[in-house]
């Protein structure tokens, strides 16, 4: 039997990562773990475009996540499950990779966009490089599968 004491849960706040929230849930709620919510925070970078009239910054950023944090947080905590959550800034694959290992997570819980062709290429995959650099089992969710969770 597998023990499962701490999941990592990344979350970007797109329709995976928010389907991949209650996932974690789920999973917590089974085997009595606690979830731990990850928002990275990515660096601009340094150029400036005149052309834009507003650019958020890394703090406004940070601000709005934890907002939103906040609230699955408190979803999280109402229905008895143990949780935390952080913002990180940096590279999301290797932020989310040495938080796992900070934490000695059991189980990363993430949501996939699933970019193919030019696009994946260029702008890579986090849930990949986490797939294949986690020392952990990693579960992705797809935001257009089918739902594999019910409600009751």
């Amino acid at each position: 039997m597998f023990k499962i004491n701490t999941i990592l849960c990344p979350v970007d706040f797109s329709d995976a990562s928010r389907k991949a929230v209650q996932y974690a849930r789920e999973f917590a709620a089974g085997k009595g773990a606690s979830v731990h919510l990850l928002n990275v925070v990515e660096p601009r970078p340094m150029a400036v475009d005149i052309t834009l009239n507003y650019v958020p910054l890394e703090e406004d950023l940070e601000k709005a996540a934890a907002e939103d944090l906040k609230v699955i947080l408190q979803e999280l905590t109402q229905a008895g499950l143990r949780a935390e959550c952080s913002i990180e800034f940096g590279n999301p694959s290797d932020v989310i990779l040495e938080k796992a290992d900070e934490l000695d997570v059991n189980l990363v819980i993430m949501g996939s966009h699933g970019k193919k062709g030019l696009s994946r290429l260029i702008m890579g995959s986090v849930a990949e490089t986490v797939v294949r650099k986690a020392n952990c089992p990693v579960l992705i969710v797809k935001s257009e599968e089918k739902e594999f969770i019910g409600d009751e």
